[in-house]
């Protein structure tokens, strides 16, 4: 038996490889169409996804939502990364990136920023907040390259 069906065949063995070697990436973007592309293009670069439509469900599943400071141990290794819109209804991308730095167990997480609009204030604030980097869109594979490199380092 060679070496990957030994590792098929044994399903726990599977799934603590794919950890270590999928990325794991939360995507905040309240437009669908703009999720799934980036989901997609993730997936492309071998990265596991999770998304979310807006900041308040991503800090929920960051487990840094209203009143859940219970259990924060169990989600920390839970990403890799946040890739986040910075125009979204109820909390920008920004408002997002403050509250994942105040976070002490979270603070760690790489953010990137991605918007349609190419403001130079707002790359700035961002990067000033703790942003990893700040991206335009439409996203495109060669950018979701440059954050699997990030990753990797």
């Amino acid at each position: 038996m060679d070496a990957t069906s030994a590792a098929s065949s044994s399903s726990s063995a599977k799934g603590v490889m794919e950890n270590e070697e999928q990325p794991h990436v939360l995507a905040v973007d309240d437009s669908l169409i703009d999720r799934k592309l980036i989901e997609k293009l993730l997936k492309n670069s071998s990265c596991k996804v999770t998304t979310a439509e807006n900041g308040p469900r991503a800090l929920e599943f960051l487990g840094l939502g209203d009143g859940q400071h219970s259990n924060l141990e169990s989600r920390i290794s839970k990403v890799n990364l946040i890739i986040t819109d910075y125009c979204m209804p109820g909390m920008t991308g920004y408002e997002l990136l403050k509250k994942v730095k105040e976070s002490s167990i979270m603070k760690e997480v790489p953010v990137v920023i991605v918007s349609s609009e190419n403001v130079p204030t707002r790359i700035n604030k961002c990067l000033e907040e703790g942003a990893q980097m700040f991206m335009l869109k439409p996203l495109k594979q060669s950018d979701v390259k440059k954050l699997r490199c990030q990753l990797m380092s």
